[in-house]
Order: structure tokens, then C-alpha cells, then sequence
């Protein structure tokens, strides 16, 4: 067995290997890395006897510690759960004017609402709830089916055209995608819902769009365009608008008949939680609309 070769100027052995004339001395590692790394060797003994460690066929050694992150998490969630439970009978316990009217109650909503709400509500209508294009505004005083806590909570619950069976339910005509109306009355329709809004339009398109309206669109938003909760018609005198209220995107509701889904939270979400949401958005409105007794009408 040969020596081993000897660097010339430090008197360390080399190892044997060399790249581009350098060759790599053979120094012992220092003595602290070693007595990590050994430690390191004796902790994973350690782990593997004491912790679940080891796969096998059918589980894994548990460990003499018997550790289950799993367990704790079911502890953990039982613990929330016991606690949830007990905020959710202060809720249930109260009315939703009570809730509201009461600072520590009105408090606790408010964080439940503005949790849920960021988690499933802002992704359509805004972190602040103030919507866009499509989906309402919810921090206005302009509401489709009412502003109040009870409609608010009645429309979290069955949502609108969601299948629910209870749900909230109207319908804009596609009148020129279903030939209902040619070209030319659409036009002249959407000169008169222009008009509505107080904003200058054709004089004779008008004219000529009145007994449409009264024909087609006052059945649901009433003869002087106000419209009504009762179907969910939006009002077309004021000017708030959910599609864009250019001549363009008018004449495309009329063309198209845009009609949004609102989803149902009731299976979702506990009657409490539910109840916290409507105190969210009655206060975020800057108050909603003061309590009215709720009344359902047939759709036309």
C-alpha cells in the first residue's frame, strides 16, 4: 500500500483528488461539527423511539410519547367549537335589532360578519362591500329586495335564483336574443330608459318606446319605471346601476337579459352565523333600513 502523498506546503496528507492542479488536503473535521453531528445521530434515536417515526404495512410506530398531531387538532377544534357554541347562543338568544342595538352583541357580530364576509361575500362584492359592475353595492341605500335586517337575513338565507326553494326570484327578458323585440324597438327602448333617468334622449324614440314599456317592462318596474321590491326590479328613475348605465349597456340588458346568482348560505352557515352577516351588512350600509314586516308576492 503506497503513502499517500503529502502537501508540500502545509505537511497535510491529500486525498488523491486534484482538478485543475489543486489538490484537496485530507484535515480532519473540526471537533464541534463532530460532536453535532453526533448529537444529531443521538437525537433521531431518540425521535424514532420516543415520536411516530416508521412507516410499516398497515400504520406506523407510534412512539412510547403516543403523539397524534391528528388528536390534537380534533382537541383543538372541539375546544373552538365549545366556544363558538357558546357566542352562538348569546346570538340565537337575541333578536337582530337587540343584537344591534346592544355594543357588546353588535361587537361580536361585526367580527363574525367581517370574517365571513371577507372569506365568501368580497370575492363579488368587494372587501369593503361596495361591488362593481354586475354585483350591488352594498354600503348605498339602494336595495332590490329591501334593506332592513330581516330582508337582509331572508336574502342571505335562500339567496336569489339559486335553486334554493324558497329563493328569491326574478327574471329579465332577453327580448332581443329570444325575439321578443326587433332591433329598432330595443333602440328606441333604451332612449326611453335614458329618459327615466332624467338624461337627455331621442324625443321620438321615446315616443314610439311608451307603449312598449307599458307592454314589456312595467308589469315589474311599474309604469313610471320606479320598480319593485316585490320582484326585484331595480328602479330605473335614479342613478344607480348595476350593468353600466351607457347606452350600450342598457341596450345590452335589453338584448341579453343579465340575471346574476346570489348563492344560498342557509346550509352553509348556522342560523347564528347567518345572523351575525345581516348585522354586518345593515351596519356597513351605514344602518340598511329601519325593520319591516316581510311579505312575500308571486313573481308576475
Amino acid at each position: 500500500m503506497s503513502e499517500r502523498e503529502h502537501d508540500d506546503h502545509s505537511g497535510v496528507e491529500t486525498t488523491g483528488h486534484e482538478w485543475d492542479g489543486i489538490k484537496e488536503l485530507d484535515n480532519p473535521l473540526p471537533r464541534w461539527w463532530l460532536w453535532i453531528f453526533y448529537g444529531c445521530i443521538a437525537f433521531s434515536i431518540g425521535y424514532w423511539v420516543l415520536m411516530p417515526a416508521w412507516p410499516g404495512l398497515s400504520g406506523y410506530t407510534p412512539g412510547l410519547l403516543k403523539q397524534s398531531d391528528r388528536a390534537d387538532v380534533v382537541q383543538e377544534l372541539n375546544a373552538l367549537q365549545t366556544r363558538r357554541g357558546q357566542d352562538e347562543a348569546m346570538l340565537m338568544s337575541a333578536s337582530l335589532q337587540q343584537i344591534e342595538a346592544d355594543p357588546a352583541l353588535q361587537a361580536h357580530a361585526l367580527a363574525v360578519g367581517t370574517s365571513v364576509f371577507g372569506d365568501n361575500c368580497a370575492s363579488c362584492h368587494g372587501a369593503g362591500g361596495g361591488g362593481t359592475k354586475g354585483y350591488p353595492n352594498l354600503r348605498d341605500d339602494v336595495w332590490l329586495w329591501g334593506g332592513s335586517l330581516e330582508e337582509i337575513e331572508h336574502t342571505l338565507k335562500v339567496g336569489i335564483r339559486s335553486g334554493h326553494a324558497d329563493t328569491r326570484f326574478s327574471q329579465m327578458p332577453a327580448f332581443g336574443r329570444d325575439g321578443l323585440l326587433k332591433g329598432d324597438q330595443i333602440a328606441d327602448l333604451t332612449e326611453y330608459v335614458v329618459a327615466l333617468s332624467g338624461r337627455p334622449a331621442d324625443a321620438a324614440a321615446v315616443t314610439r318606446a311608451t307603449a312598449l314599456f307599458a307592454d314589456n317592462c312595467a308589469a315589474c318596474h311599474m309604469p313610471t319605471g320606479v320598480g319593485s321590491r316585490e320582484f326585484g326590479a331595480p328602479n330605473l328613475t335614479d342613478r344607480e346601476w348595476l350593468n353600466g348605465s351607457d347606452r350600450a349597456a342598457i341596450a345590452g340588458q335589453l338584448q341579453n337579459g343579465r340575471n346574476g346568482v346570489m348563492p344560498t348560505w342557509e346550509a352553509r352557515f348556522s342560523p347564528a352565523v347567518i345572523k351575525a352577516l345581516a348585522v354586518y351588512v345593515h351596519v356597513n350600509a351605514g344602518g340598511g333600513e329601519p325593520s319591516v314586516t316581510r311579505v312575500e308576492a308571486p313573481a308576475p
